[in-house]
C-alpha cells in the first residue's frame, strides 16, 4: 500500500463529458493495464493487469467527502475517478464509490480503458458508479497492438465482450472515447468496424478524440480534419447523431452563452458536431447576419474548415494541430 499524496483529489475543473468534476487520483502515477502511444501523461512505468490495493480506502473517502463539503455539493457535478493509470487496478474501487456514495448526493464517474471489465469483480465495483467512460479506440487486434499496446496477457477479444456483458447489466450512463491517431485508427474500415461496436451497447455519447497534448510518442499525430468529419458521420449513421460528440481541443464560448454571440455560438457548435454549409447558412440568417460573408472570413481566418464528404460540404472548427 502506497502512502497518501496530497494530489488524491483534485479540481473542481470543468469537463466537457460531466460537467464540474472533483477529480480522484486512486492510482499512482503510471501504473497501467495499456501503454497507449498518445498518453498525455508519458509512458507506462508499471505495466500491471493484477488489482491490488494502492492507497488506504477510508483515507480515499474521508478525502473526497472532506472536499466536497469545502467546495459545497451544488458546486460539483461529478466526482471522478480518473487517475495517472487504470482505476479498475483498484482492488477497493467498489468499496470507494459506494463510500463516497454513502456521504454525498453528488454523481461518481469512472472513467477507465476497460481493458480488465472482463473481470467480474471490476464489473461488480462499477455497477456502483452513476456514468462509465469506456475507451475504445480499436477493435481489429493489429491496430489495438499499435495504439494501445496492452499488457500482453490481456485479450481483446475478453476485453470487448466483457464491455458487452457489462452494457447488459449496468444500469447508469455509458459514454465512450475514441483517440483517432493519424496513420492508425483514422481509417474508413476501423471507424466502421469500432462504430459497429459500439452500436451493440447501450451508449448515452461516444466523443471522438484527437491528441491535444505532447503525447508519450513524439512521432504520434492527430488524425486531420477529413479523418475527425467521416468518423463523426460514420458513428452518427450506426449511433445517431445524437450520441456522438468530437472532443478536439476548442475552448471557445461555453454552450450556454452561445446565443449572446451567433459566430462564437457557430464556433463552437462545429467543434462538437460538423455543421453542414446549408444549415450554417441557415442558422446565421435568422441571426440576421450574412452568411456568405461570415463564413468565408471565417475560413479565411482558419477558425473553420470546409470538407466535403459523401454528397454534402460541412464546416468544422480547425483543429489548429498541424
Amino acid at each position: 500500500m502506497i502512502k497518501v499524496s496530497e494530489k488524491i483529489v483534485f479540481g473542481p475543473v470543468p469537463s466537457r463529458r460531466l460537467g464540474r468534476s472533483l477529480g480522484v487520483n486512486n492510482i499512482p502515477y503510471k501504473h497501467c493495464t495499456y501503454s497507449c502511444v498518445y498518453c498525455q501523461i508519458g509512458k507506462t512505468l508499471r505495466f500491471e493487469i493484477e488489482r491490488q490495493e494502492y492507497y488506504n480506502p477510508k483515507t480515499i473517502i474521508t478525502t473526497v467527502i472532506t472536499q466536497v463539503k469545502r467546495f459545497g455539493e451544488e458546486k460539483i457535478d461529478y466526482i471522478t475517478f480518473v487517475p495517472d493509470g487504470e482505476p479498475t487496478l483498484d482492488i477497493n474501487l467498489g468499496k470507494e464509490i459506494v463510500g463516497i456514495k454513502n456521504e454525498t448526493t453528488v454523481k461518481v464517474a469512472v472513467i477507465t480503458n476497460g481493458s480488465l471489465i472482463y473481470r467480474d469483480d471490476v464489473k461488480e465495483d462499477l455497477y456502483n458508479a452513476d456514468t462509465v467512460s469506456i475507451k475504445v479506440d480499436a477493435v481489429t487486434l493489429e491496430i489495438f497492438r499499435k495504439i494501445n499496446r496492452a499488457h500482453p496477457k490481456l485479450k481483446l477479444e475478453c476485453i470487448l465482450n466483457g464491455i458487452i456483458d457489462f452494457s447488459k447489466r449496468y444500469s447508469g450512463k455509458i459514454l465512450t472515447e475514441t483517440m483517432l491517431v493519424k496513420g492508425i485508427n483514422d481509417n474508413k474500415d476501423e471507424l466502421e468496424n469500432i462504430a459497429k461496436f459500439l452500436s451493440r451497447i447501450n451508449v448515452e455519447k461516444s466523443y471522438i478524440a484527437i491528441p491535444t497534448r505532447p503525447p508519450a510518442e513524439p512521432w504520434v499525430k492527430p488524425a486531420d480534419e477529413q479523418a475527425i468529419l467521416m468518423a463523426h458521420e460514420i458513428f452518427s449513421k450506426y449511433l445517431g447523431e445524437a450520441h456522438v460528440e468530437l472532443l478536439t481541443g476548442y475552448e471557445g464560448a461555453s454552450f450556454e452563452n452561445i446565443s449572446e454571440d451567433p459566430i462564437q455560438g457557430l464556433l463552437a457548435i462545429t467543434a462538437v458536431h460538423p455543421m453542414r454549409i446549408d444549415y450554417a447558412y441557415k442558422y446565421l440568417s435568422e441571426r440576421n447576419l450574412e452568411p456568405k460573408e461570415v463564413i468565408s472570413n471565417l475560413l479565411k481566418t482558419n477558425k473553420l474548415v470546409k470538407l466535403k464528404y459523401m454528397n454534402y460540404e460541412f464546416l468544422l472548427h480547425k483543429t489548429n494541430l498541424d
